[in-house]
């Protein structure tokens, strides 16, 4: 739940772990996963001092769409995608399956070791 908070007379709401959500978007734990292994994919490129036209070859895309999911536009890519661009980054990625805490619905979430 988020929070309300005034400072200095002007009302301020507390957003969630999830801005996709705060927005409203209706795929909003979706957008948050493909954020956080976007973000890991480009600190990767970026440790290794490798252009975006490298990189794009490296991951067996092209570099126009490389650069729009480094820019955060990543609708068009599969989790699947990243996670195999990773793969070829040379992480190992686990996926882990387990009971949720909720009754209902459980979610996906990024975890980074």
């Amino acid at each position: 739940m988020n929070q309300k908070v005034t400072i200095n007379g002007i009302d301020i709401e507390m957003g969630s772990d999830n801005p996709y959500a705060d927005l409203g978007f209706p795929d909003a734990d979706e957008m948050l996963v493909k954020a956080k292994l976007a973000h890991q994919i480009a600190q990767i490129i970026k440790s290794r001092h490798l252009t975006q036209q490298r990189a794009a070859d490296l991951l067996g895309m092209p570099q126009p769409k490389f650069s729009e999911m480094l820019r955060g536009k990543f609708r068009g890519i599969s989790q699947a995608k990243m996670i195999e661009c990773l793969n070829r980054l040379g992480r190992d990625v686990e996926i882990v399956v387990k009971k949720s805490r909720s009754a209902t619905l459980g979610h996906t979430q990024v975890v980074v070791v």
